[in-house]
């Protein structure tokens, strides 16, 4: 077979694209249709530079959400086809199976496997990790931060020397010592784990219990069938047989992460909560000034439910914000624990690692370091753009 041209190669891979296209196409209709009762993310569809960064950003997210089906991947992104290596785009395979797809549309790596189908599953590792990190970061400062801001005095005094005290650190060398064999070994990352995801349950249980203190009737129930199931899920999160951390019987164990992903969660989660904290801090120490509050205060509520119920829900704004520029940091984090090998296993199609294993040929061959890295590029600025897009509208408010 003859090489494809770069026309044929941009037709099949919008074609592989076929059930991302679909979704955006049904997302964007869908939302444009009702924006006007989808309060700030309606809004959202108002701002053209918030619709294309949210558009890039969702590409990836359904890139990542059907790779991981199989359903944009041309072929394993670990398996090693012979012939391949460094092949260029559009490059034919010597011998394909029947049924396999004949072609490596953007061409083969050092190792042999295919740059295109490794570009998707990174997608994936992304998309799992990003979102999830920054928002258990969100949830460890927001818990720290609002009795910080409220109260002040030596709690404030307390948890921001803490919160200084990680910042003073430089973020690569704190990845690094989170990362290495030698601490891993340790247990130091799942101990920090079973501290740090502690934090949604308390977060949660300290939400529902503010909210509905006066109807114990509901509660109870509430409390108890919530903090169950969540319970259940942090046990499965962080134990694992053979670790330092084994607090679940195999049978009771929902899912098993690996070690290497467990500790750049930590890790992202461990770095980014006291940027976080201090966000909420400075938050709360503005608002708990405003009337509403006073007036809060006047009807005798307490100090959790005037935090979550008065005070958290307007920060929504510029914590809506810094949620979306966060999660574009905690992917250019990845991509460089990935980069320096740090973490993820040496195999894992992450892109950073992808970009790593491309960059020692970049004299002769591009292809295995640019399709990554324009990737990563792209997921980033379009997190930037919904952020920009989204603080535009949360202004007019």
């Amino acid at each position: 077979m003859e090489p494809l041209s770069w026309i044929e190669i941009i037709t099949r891979v919008l074609l592989q694209f076929t059930p991302v296209w679909l979704s955006l196409v049904i997302l964007f209709v869908l939302s444009i249709t009702y924006k006007r009762k989808l309060g700030l993310y309606g809004k959202l569809f108002d701002s053209t530079i918030g619709m294309i960064g949210f558009a890039l950003v969702m590409f990836w997210v359904f890139t990542g959400i059907f790779g991981s089906f199989g359903m944009i991947v041309t072929h394993d992104a670990l398996a090693q086809v012979s012939g391949m290596k460094n092949e260029l785009p559009g490059a034919p395979l010597p011998n394909p199976d029947e049924g396999q797809y004949p072609y490596y549309l953007f061409g083969g790596d050092n190792l042999a496997r295919d740059v295109f189908s490794r570009m998707v599953k990174g997608a994936w590792i992304v998309v799992q990790i990003a979102p999830l990190a920054t928002l258990f970061a969100f949830m460890v400062g927001i818990t720290l931060g609002l009795p910080a801001g409220y109260y002040g005095g030596r709690l404030d005094t307390f948890l921001s020397f803490l919160a200084n005290l990680i910042l003073a650190f430089p973020v690569i060398l704190l990845f690094y010592l989170l990362v290495t064999p030698e601490i891993v070994e340790t247990g130091i990352p799942s101990y920090m784990a079973t501290v740090l995801f502690v934090f949604p349950l308390v977060f949660v249980g300290v939400l529902l219990n503010s909210r509905y203190k006066t109807q114990p009737n509901i509660r109870a129930p509430l409390l108890i069938g919530v903090l169950g199931i969540m319970g259940w899920l942090y046990l499965s999160l962080i134990s694992e047989i053979g670790s330092k951390v084994a607090v679940l019987p195999g049978f009771l164990d929902l899912f098993d992460i690996p070690s290497g992903i467990l500790v750049v969660f930590v890790s992202v989660v461990f770095v980014n909560s006291p940027t976080v904290f201090r966000i909420v801090r400075g938050l709360a120490m503005d608002i708990k000034t405003r009337d509403y509050v006073a007036a809060a205060q006047t009807r005798g509520e307490g100090p959790w439910y005037i935090m979550l119920w008065e005070i958290l829900p307007n920060a929504r704004g510029p914590l809506i914000v810094d949620f979306c520029l966060r999660i574009g940091y905690t992917t250019i984090l990845l991509g460089t624990l990935g980069f320096f090998g740090l973490g993820l296993s040496p195999e894992s199609p992450d892109w950073g690692t992808t970009i790593n294993d491309g960059r020692r040929l970049l004299q002769i061959y591009l292809h295995p370091a640019i399709v990554p890295a324009l990737s990563l590029l792209s997921m980033v600025l379009g997190l930037n753009l919904l952020a920009d897009g989204l603080r535009e509208e949360s202004l007019r408010d």
